[in-house]
């Protein structure tokens, strides 16, 4: 991270239990190299073993992610700067509305077969990633499944854990894969309008439809992490921590620029 990035990061981090008072040791390295080491491996998709000699050891870095992830605390850090981006942009901290999609990607040899599958619409075996960003194209929340897993499916799922978080959401775009029955149950169970943006016969050859573009730039966002290229995490908690991680990358650079003048 830049001095700009952690000036922004630091007051949003997690505090430490034995600083609160609870107990326990102080941590043998700070936050911004931790930090920096997952980034590094995010970014650039090398092996948990293969970190660089200038980061604390391999196991040690691992250990502060797992740690992170087992107790919400990188889900925690990330939702605390999508609000600080809201508020940037003149938006209200918790979104209203938001765009639902899932992209599938290709799984390693390391990720087991309980938990990967093939999604025969797109040709790939692996899994897929099912999130709902806001309409700055924000994470709002992700779930990892097996790529043969339907779109409606996981999203009862997704979609109720998503409202649950964020009380104000009352809409959701969506495209034709998610027709149905899923429209009538967001809508009785959930309060939630799920609007279906399809495209029309007429159109031909690539065409930017309303509100779906939304989610794609975060899937084109989330391709630019080497580590997300490809599912190379044995378990869909990791990989699900994965994308926080590459999200909280991408809005704190946001937050890091300077804000444009207004002369």
């Amino acid at each position: 991270m830049s001095d700009a990035e952690w000036v922004v990061v630091r007051p949003l981090l997690p505090v430490p239990g034995w600083l609160r008072g609870r107990g326990g040791q102080p941590e043998a390295y700070c936050h911004r190299t931790m930090l920096d080491a997952i980034r590094y491996l995010v970014d650039n998709g090398t092996k948990w073993r293969a970190m660089p000699a200038d980061f604390p050891p391999w196991d040690r870095v691992y250990a502060f992610f797992r740690r992170w992830r087992d107790h919400g605390l990188v889900k925690e850090f990330h939702d605390r700067l999508r609000g600080r981006v809201r508020e940037r942009a003149g938006r209200d901290p918790e979104p209203s509305a938001g765009v639902i999609d899932s992209q599938s990607v290709k799984a390693d040899a390391v990720v087991g077969a309980d938990s990967r599958g093939f999604d025969g619409g797109k040709l790939i075996n692996g899994r897929k990633r099912h999130v709902v960003v806001d309409t700055l194209g924000l994470l709002l929340g992700v779930m990892v499944t097996a790529a043969d897993i339907g779109d409606r499916t996981a999203a009862h799922v997704l979609l109720a854990q998503v409202t649950a978080a964020h009380h104000l959401l009352a809409l959701v775009w969506a495209d034709g894969g998610y027709t149905g029955s899923l429209v009538e149950y967001c809508l009785a169970a959930l309060a939630l309008v799920l609007a279906i943006v399809k495209r029309t016969d007429d159109m031909r050859g690539f065409v930017v439809l309303p509100k779906r573009w939304i989610v794609e730039r975060f899937f084109v966002h989330l391709m630019r992490s080497r580590r997300l290229v490809r599912d190379f995490e044995r378990s869909t908690t990791s990989a699900e921590a994965m994308v926080y991680w590459s999200a909280t990358m991408l809005m704190t650079r946001r937050l890091a620029r300077p804000r444009p003048s207004r002369a």
